[in-house]
């Protein structure tokens, strides 16, 4: 890697070496030091190079977080893994991606990790242990990918899913546009005492970039394995962090949780993105607890966040503006095109295109699946989504893979899946069925727990309703339309540019 793709790595090698008894990071009530972290990262040393793809079933355990940071410390490429998509997917994806290595706890590489794939297993019990490594390598079978941090995969909205390389100049510029949020300028490398909440999954952008963004900044952390409300206000009570980062969906939990307003004393700020955030939730969280909402806009294409409010923006506009997802980051380009690509004047709704500055200085302008509208002063209103993506909670949902899955039933003679609003989610999955002849003893909770074996959990419909035959179109293809009266869901209504 050249220089200015190494700083990322010499930032966090900087970091660690500064104080190696002092607390790094939380989880369970237990602290672990950066010497612990230090010592993940110097037993991956004997493994791997600069550009190594490696691998990684990410689960939020400390262990985990020092395969991460090692990794980038090395300047290896980390290529994100979901345990938590079900073992068919994992398997098939372990088996396709042709990785020199990949990392781990013992039971997980166990399980997904199949004795007929050529690779070593680099096995993590414990933050700061030993590195247990078995199996080879077949000659021919190591990859690089010489300049790239992590290969991220996305849930794709508008095709197949697919893995975004972020280069290590991509993660330094998003680390450095995150001050966009922060009052104060960037410091020299120093341990720092405030400690931040981490809720969100390493295995999305946004859980890997805020552990980052406390690595590097040296800030310890609370890791928390899963959003629980309890455990998550234990946390906040515990460690009196400045700032929180929650999606609308814990957000909505949060508000719905009826906490003490003193819970929230040293807070300034929440920062919300991933998915919408109704104004109102956002307004009700300032008036309970006391505390601004900032909201963001993001995407794995684009390295992290492009758009997003700041404490200043919010006290002089947000009266006026509330419901925008705030005014472009530095270095960052939007503007909103018609169906042919041609530029709309502020106000008028259509296609949303960024240009992303993270991504470097010939970045193109991208073409979003969101409806958007920009108004004089450059804030962003995103107004929904151009394609049949549901959004459960921040994750998104593919439709079609819910049907598949659910017609991989021999019980199913065919499936169709569409979103419902909810008020804490957002949206959510529900089904309709028609099964085969007979399957009419068939209950909703047999097929559920088939799906379940296939679908992560937020994948799986909250409801399923067992029809004598799905409505069709006189071509013969399933009536969406039919299909969300039966459940009671309007129609989404249609992009209108007047």
């Amino acid at each position: 890697m050249s220089s200015s793709e190494r700083q990322l790595s010499q930032t966090i090698a900087a970091v660690l070496a500064l104080d190696g008894n002092a607390g790094a990071l939380e989880y369970e009530q237990e602290w672990h030091t950066w010497g612990d972290l230090a010592a993940s990262a110097d037993a991956l040393d004997d493994y791997v190079v600069p550009g190594t793809r490696v691998g990684v079933l990410l689960r939020n355990r400390p262990a985990h977080v020092g395969l991460l940071v090692g990794l980038l410390r090395a300047g290896a490429c980390v290529v994100a893994i979901n345990p938590g998509r079900g073992v068919d997917r994992v398997r098939a994806e372990v088996a396709k991606l042709n990785l020199p290595a990949v990392a781990g706890e013992p039971g997980d590489l166990e399980e997904f990790v199949q004795a007929s794939v050529p690779c070593l297993k680099l096995a993590s019990v414990e933050l700061g242990a030993p590195i247990t490594a078995s199996g080879h390598l077949l000659a021919g079978s190591v990859s690089h990918a010489d300049g790239v941090a992590v290969e991220m995969l996305t849930s794709g909205t508008t095709g197949t899913p697919k893995r975004i390389p972020l280069s290590y100049q991509t993660l330094e510029r998003v680390l450095t546009g995150a001050k966009y949020y922060e009052r104060h300028a960037p410091n020299p490398v120093r341990l720092r005492t405030g400690v931040a909440i981490v809720n969100a999954p390493l295995v999305h952008l946004g859980g890997l970039f805020r552990v980052l963004q406390c690595v590097t900044d040296g800030r310890p952390f609370c890791l928390l394995e899963r959003f629980r409300i309890d455990e998550w206000v234990q946390a906040v009570r515990r460690h009196r962090p400045a700032s929180l980062s929650l999606v609308p969906a814990a957000l909505r939990m949060v508000l719905e949780a009826d906490l003490d307003r003193s819970d929230f004393s040293s807070v300034r700020s929440v920062i919300s993105g991933t998915a919408p955030l109704d104004p109102d939730d956002a307004d009700a969280f300032m008036e309970k607890y006391g505390v601004p909402v900032l909201i963001s806009y993001a995407a794995t294409e684009f390295g992290g966040g492009v758009a997003g409010w700041n404490l200043d923006d919010h006290r002089q506009f947000w009266a006026t503006k509330r419901g925008s997802v705030g005014r472009a980051h530095p270095g960052c380009e939007l503007r909103v095109v018609d169906q042919h690509g041609d530029l709309l004047p502020p106000k008028d709704e259509g296609l949303l295109e960024v240009k992303a500055g993270q991504l470097g200085d010939n970045a193109e302008w991208t073409r979003t699946t969101d409806v958007a509208r920009i108004d004089e002063d450059g804030f962003v209103w995103i107004l929904g989504r151009a394609d049949q993506a549901i959004i459960r909670g921040g994750f998104k949902v593919r439709p079609d893979d819910v049907r598949v899955a659910l017609e991989r039933d021999s019980r199913v003679r065919a499936a169709a899946v569409v979103g419902r609003i909810d008020h804490r989610l957002g949206a959510v999955p529900v089904a309709a069925v028609e099964l085969r002849s007979g399957a009419a003893k068939t209950r909703s909770e047999d097929l559920l727990a088939k799906a379940s074996a296939i679908l992560s959990p937020y994948e799986l419909p909250v409801e399923i309703r067992i029809m004598a035959a799905l409505p069709r179109t006189p071509s013969g293809k399933v009536d969406l339309v039919a299909v969300r009266d039966s459940f009671s869901i309007p129609d989404p209504k249609p992009v209108s540019n007047d």
